[in-house]
């Protein structure tokens, strides 16, 4: 049976609503198309091809450059009004209980929204060029390109020629309906045409930009199609929230590996008495130990149609992998109208614990309670999770011990509190 659903896709991008057919010989829009980007000159970040060793150079570049240029570049383009609205005059909260559960209050997030039919029962789906896609961003859109230096050290060029001939270039580019501050895309290959599914190239270019960030308040994060992405054409998001997530802080377990299956240095945890479950990958020998860990992982899901999100954390030395079933329960009916109606649709953010809302009583009226609620329709169920997590194992090359589990930390159990807009233990977020 084929499953669908209505989907009201948030507008990425200012030329997502013009995505017809472009005039042949050229787009006369200055985008990120064949037509115009091999012609181009963009600003170039390139980083450190091994982001463990220190700077060789005096004059290398800072820890913070990276981050403190994109939000810099973030800030310029919304000084252009370039984005549909003022994301930083969202009210923003953090929710009384255990976790800490983050809500923001964005009504004009689901507006300006053109209608589409969605199909959610196919995780990998072809790339369509006639629908919306990044090559028909504006290159006022584009922060920067980013590429690996081929060196121990990162350096930033504020204009350079576009190569195409060996490769096609990723960029980063804001995100039009941003979700919070610095709210970008970064899309690995954009002349390649590669429609939303995880390769291992693609994510270790994901963890690369979270080690050159460096900050623990700086997350890329993942949405397969199923699992709420809304364009078919790979990308990742990243933002910047001074706050933690509540997936960071949530309890895990550590699930011990036989020996001849840790030559990666990868260890594996599961989250412990959080709404949704996941698994939690950190550390490795490098960076692209972890990233072929994960990436097989996300493969596996990819290839047996299972919807899935990704959380990079920690400066890309932790991954949360959530396997989840939320969009195909809503196209069998089986959420209720009661979580229909906030039309929160549960993706990364919301899984990790930021829950974006479009009604003022929800927000009013939001709880911790009312967080689990909506992210445990999200989750697998206990046996569908563990035969899942069997062939990610598997897909992987990690093999689980005979060893007694350890909790690594104390679990939490929700709060039941009454509904606060700005009470007393609330943070409020500038």
């Amino acid at each position: 049976m084929k499953l669908t659903i209505k989907r009201v896709p948030t507008v990425v991008s200012n030329y997502q609503e013009d995505a017809g057919e472009r005039p042949r010989g050229g787009c006369g829009r200055n985008c990120l198309g064949h037509c115009c980007l091999p012609v181009s000159e963009l600003p170039v970040y390139a980083f450190k091809a091994n982001p463990t060793k220190l700077p060789l150079q005096e004059d290398a570049v800072p820890t913070d450059f990276f981050i403190n240029l994109l939000l810099g570049q973030w800030e310029d383009r919304m000084t252009q009004g370039l984005f549909r609205y003022d994301v930083t005059a969202c009210e923003t909260k953090v929710i009384p209980g255990n976790l800490g559960f983050v809500a923001q209050l964005n009504e004009g997030r689901h507006l300006k929204k053109r209608p589409t039919e969605f199909r959610v029962d196919r995780v990998l789906q072809p790339f369509d060029s006639a629908k919306f896609n990044f090559t028909k961003v504006g290159q006022e859109e584009v922060l920067f390109q980013f590429e690996n230096s081929g060196s121990d050290d990162s350096y930033f060029l504020r204009s350079a020629a576009v190569t195409v001939a060996d490769r096609a270039p990723n960029v980063v580019a804001i995100n039009v309906s941003p979700i919070e501050y610095g709210h970008v895309l970064l899309i690995p290959r954009v002349l390649d045409h590669v429609p939303q599914r995880i390769d291992q190239e693609s994510f270790l270019l994901a963890l690369h930009m979270a080690a050159e960030a460096a900050s623990p308040y700086f997350r890329l994060g993942y949405n397969s199609l199923g699992a709420f992405a809304t364009i078919n054409h790979l990308h990742f998001q990243a933002y910047y929230l001074t706050v933690p997530f509540p997936v960071e802080k949530a309890a895990t377990q550590r699930i011990p590996l036989a020996e001849g299956g840790i030559k990666s240095g990868v260890k594996v945890s599961k989250l412990m008495n959080y709404p949704v479950r996941g698994l939690v990958f950190e550390e490795g020998n490098t960076l692209n130990d972890l990233a072929n860990v994960v990436s097989s992982a996300c493969i596996w899901l990819q290839d047996n149609n299972v919807p899935c999100n990704v959380l990079i954390s920690d400066s890309g030395r932790k991954i949360f992998l959530f396997p989840q079933c939320y969009a195909e329960k809503q196209a069998l009916g089986e959420v209720s109208q009661e979580l229909l109606d906030t039309q929160v649709n549960p993706a990364v953010w919301e899984i990790s614990g930021h829950i974006v809302l479009k009604r003022r009583d929800d927000y009013e009226e939001a709880s911790e309670a009312s967080a689990w609620r909506l992210l445990a329709e999200v989750s697998l169920s206990e046996a569908r999770f563990e035969e899942v997590k069997a062939y990610i194992f598997d897909a992987a090359c990690l093999v689980q011990s005979q060893a007694e589990e350890e909790t690594d930390e104390a679990i939490y159990a929700p709060v039941l509190v009454g509904p606060s807009a700005v009470g007393e233990g609330c943070l409020v977020i500038p």
